[in-house]
């Protein structure tokens, strides 16, 4: 009996939703610990494909999730700009921290080597911060705070982002928001007592920052097991990839 030809592995185009949009059309993408995904935004922030996803590299250095990202390019092949949220500090499109992710992305030029490969504009912004522009209302003092691999955080007052805060490694108890708050902190002391420091942080987080809404987005949200309370919204993981429209008109 003539055994059946393997499935080709090659992946698909991503199916365009129907209709017709306006341009300039964006490449929203969204760098995690555990998964890259993408999508296509028209103008108006509205998606125009599925979100696409590969796997974080296991050893996730810059030229191999630079790999994984080449996979969604062929996913999602036609788009005027790129919009990218990366967890980590991000400056004039450099990496500076990824402490998820490898030391070899500390000072990576990742908004520059993208255009290079991909002849399009780039904007790389950190990924609380994509989050935040796709979620927030733009009126008074608002908080991002992404929970995943890691922590992510991003403050914008009247709808523009505060760049540089780095809630996630500031101390806080014996040791940081991210080591209570991330993936170690949730493995190592258990749903319940990172549900206890959650709802403490996020009382923290309104004496220091006196936010008027605090937005609770990341894969982890699904474990939150209490009501976090007036003025607090939790956000889907979409958010992360349709900021990435918002992130172009905030650096006109």
């Amino acid at each position: 009996m003539t055994p059946k030809p393997a499935k080709s592995k090659t992946p698909k185009f991503a199916k365009p939703i129907p209709g017709k949009f306006a341009g300039p059309i964006t490449l929203s993408i969204d760098v995690g610990g555990s998964g890259l995904k993408a999508m296509l935004l028209d103008a108006e922030g509205k998606p125009i494909s599925d979100r696409q996803r590969v796997p974080t590299p296991a050893v996730p250095t810059p030229l191999a999730v630079l790999r994984g990202l080449d996979k969604l390019h062929a996913l999602l092949p036609k788009f005027d700009r790129v919009s990218v949220g990366f967890p980590g500090v991000i400056k004039r499109g450099i990496t500076y921290t990824a402490a998820n992710l490898h030391p070899k992305w500390i000072g990576f030029p990742l908004q520059k080597e993208l255009e290079k490969r991909w002849k399009k504009p780039v904007r790389v912004a950190n990924d609380a911060a994509v989050q935040g522009y796709g979620a927030v209302s733009g009126k008074g003092v608002e908080l991002t705070l992404t929970l995943g691999t890691g922590l992510g955080s991003a403050l914008f007052t009247d709808g523009r982002l505060c760049p540089g805060l780095e809630l996630p490694h500031h101390p806080w108890k014996t040791k940081t928001y991210e080591d209570y708050l991330g993936r170690r902190g949730l493995d190592k002391f258990g749903k319940r007592a990172w549900n206890k420091f959650l709802k403490q942080a996020i009382a923290q987080t309104s004496a220091t920052f006196n936010w008027d809404h605090l937005y609770i987005g990341g894969g982890n949200t699904k474990k939150i097991s209490f009501d976090p309370g007036p003025n607090v919204s939790i956000v889907s993981n979409q958010q992360g990839i349709i900021g990435g429209v918002v992130l172009w008109r905030d650096w006109k």
